[in-house]
C-alpha cells in the first residue's frame, strides 16, 4: 500500500477539482492500540443546527462517489462534511489488520464527532451500504451524541441479507451466468477479469447502478479506483454475491428497538438490499421513517437522485423544526 507521505499534494484534497486546496480541509488524530494515525475530513457549508457527517461505504471505498451531496446539500443549506474512514484513501492506511474491527471503526467516529465539535444539538450521522452498518452500531452505543440518524441502503442483518441474495437476486440472473461465476468464487480466481466483467453485465447494472457501466458518474468510478481491499475484503469477503468477511454473523435486528433519536431508513426497489426488510428497519425503530426509491439500486443517491435527495432533505429539515 502506497505511503501517504509519497502522494501527490493534491491527493491530500479533492483531485481533478477546483477546489484543491481550498478550506474546510481537517486530518484528524485517531488514537488506536496500534498508535495514532490521521483520517481526512473536509466541510462544506455552514450550519448552527444541521451538521451532517456522511459515512461512506465499502468498506475500504472512499467519500469521492459521495460528491452527488454536492449539487442538494448546499441550496438547502446543510453544513456536512466528507470523511475517508481510516484505510481509505484520503487518510493513512496502516498496515495493520487488527485495526480492521466494527468495534475500532464505532470508536473511530466518536474521535471524529469530538473533533469536529458535533453533538446532540445539530450532529446528523448517515451511512450508506457499509457505512450504513457503521451508523446503525454508532447509534446504538453514542446515540446521545444524536439529533438524527440516516441508514441508506443497508439492512440491519447480514444473515438476511445473504439470504436474500440466495433467495431473490441469484435466481433472478441468467442460470449459465450465475454457473460461471460461482466456479469462479469456488477456485477464488477473484482476480480474473471475467469474474467482474460478469458481475457488472449481469448484477451491478441492474441491482448496483441501474446504468450502463460506461456512463457511471466520475466519483463513484474513483471511489472504486481507490478501494482498499485490504479493508475490504476482511470485513466483506470477496464475493460479490452476499458477504463471507468478518462480518457474516452481523444482525442487529433485535435491537432496532433501542434506537430513539429520528431515524431516516433508505431503501430502493432494485437494490442488493431487501427494500421490504429495510421498511421493517423503519418500524422497528422508536422513531423511524422509510423513504422508498422505486426506481433505484444499491446506489439510488444517483440512479433515483431526485426521489433521494428530496426525502433525505425533507427528513433533516423535518427534525431541525421539530416536526418529526
Amino acid at each position: 500500500m502506497q505511503s501517504k507521505d509519497s502522494f501527490p499534494t493534491e491527493y491530500l484534497n479533492y483531485t481533478g477539482r477546483n477546489d484543491l486546496l481550498s478550506g474546510g480541509v481537517k486530518m484528524i488524530p485517531i488514537d488506536t492500540s496500534k498508535g495514532t494515525f490521521q483520517v481526512w475530513t473536509k466541510r462544506i457549508g455552514n450550519h448552527p443546527t444541521m451538521k451532517v457527517l456522511l459515512l461512506h461505504g465499502g468498506p475500504g471505498m472512499t467519500h469521492e462517489y459521495l460528491e452527488a451531496f454536492d449539487s442538494y446539500f448546499p441550496a438547502a443549506s446543510i453544513e456536512y462534511y466528507y470523511y475517508d474512514q481510516l484505510g481509505s484513501y484520503y487518510s493513512d492506511q496502516p498496515n495493520e489488520p487488527e485495526l480492521v474491527e466494527l468495534a475500532r471503526f464505532v470508536d473511530e467516529v466518536e474521535q471524529v464527532r469530538q473533533a469536529l465539535k458535533l453533538d446532540q444539538e445539530n450532529f446528523y450521522l448517515y451511512g450508506h451500504s457499509w457505512g450504513g452498518l457503521l451508523a446503525m452500531e454508532y447509534a446504538l452505543k453514542y446515540q446521545q451524541h444524536l439529533k438524527g440518524l440516516i441508514v441508506s441502503n443497508m439492512m440491519a442483518s447480514v444473515p438476511k441479507y445473504n439470504e436474500y441474495a440466495h433467495n431473490v437476486l441469484m435466481p433472478g440472473m441468467d442460470p449459465v451466468v450465475l454457473a460461471e461465476i460461482q466456479g469462479y468464487e469456488t477456485s477464488e480466481d477473484y482476480q480474473n477479469p471475467r469474474y467482474m466483467e460478469l458481475l457488472i453485465e449481469h448484477h451491478y447494472v441492474y441491482h448496483v447502478l441501474r446504468m450502463p457501466s460506461e456512463d457511471w458518474p466520475d466519483p463513484l468510478n474513483r471511489s472504486f479506483k481507490h478501494l482498499n481491499a485490504d479493508i475490504y475484503v476482511p470485513m466483506q469477503g470477496p464475493s460479490e454475491l452476499g458477504l463471507r468477511g468478518k462480518l457474516i454473523d452481523w444482525d442487529r435486528s433485535g435491537n432496532l428497538g433501542q434506537i430513539e433519536v429520528p431515524t431516516l431508513v433508505i431503501g430502493a426497489q432494485y437494490d442488493t438490499m431487501d427494500p421490504e426488510y429495510m421498511e421493517w428497519m423503519a418500524v422497528a425503530m422508536q422513531n423511524g421513517r422509510y423513504l422508498h426509491c422505486s426506481n433505484g439500486s444499491h446506489l439510488t443517491l444517483y440512479d433515483d437522485q431526485q426521489v433521494y435527495f428530496q426525502g433525505l432533505i425533507q427528513f433533516i429539515q423535518d427534525v431541525d423544526a421539530g416536526h418529526f
